[in-house]
């Protein structure tokens, strides 16, 4: 009995941060019942804890004027800053088109393993393709955002 409540406690350790108040009851037929409300009049606090709260975060403040930046710091050419974004852009160009075609390859993979009926475990044996071809269209998605996201 005792080492399923110490047991309980335990468990409900963590959740001190929520309540404030935990409560040990027992019932008539002498049932021990850990609750974080007061059910009658045979209840006992055994933990009790000041609400614990977490300050609102600060406005953030002009981080030029915060942190200006110092007089002999390196800086980047605007046309060199233009060359690194077109190569970037032509990179994530190259990516998508091979992603495209992986995926295009993963569909056919997938449609001629559908092909095959009658087999036993069909759904079992095409999971793995339609799974390649759910990564390839998720890597479409994120190298889209990226280009996107390019100025």
């Amino acid at each position: 009995m005792t080492r399923s409540l110490l047991a309980l406690l335990c468990a409900l350790a963590p959740l001190t941060l929520a309540a404030q108040t935990i409560y040990k009851c027992t019932d008539a037929g002498g049932g021990v019942l850990i609750s974080n409300s007061r059910l009658n009049k045979n209840c006992q606090a055994i933990v009790s804890e000041e609400q614990n709260s977490v300050p609102a975060p600060r406005a953030p403040a002009a981080r030029a004027s915060a942190n200006p930046t110092p007089a002999g710091f390196p800086r980047v050419q605007e046309d060199t800053q233009k060359a690194r974004d077109s190569d970037r852009r032509h990179i994530l160009e190259q990516e998508l088109a091979g992603e495209q075609r992986k995926l295009d390859q993963a569909r056919k993979e997938l449609s001629d393993q559908e092909a095959v009926r009658g087999t036993i475990g069909g759904a079992e044996r095409t999971a793995p393709y339609r799974d390649r071809v759910a990564q390839h269209e998720r890597n479409l998605q994120a190298i889209q955002k990226e280009l996107s996201n390019l100025r």
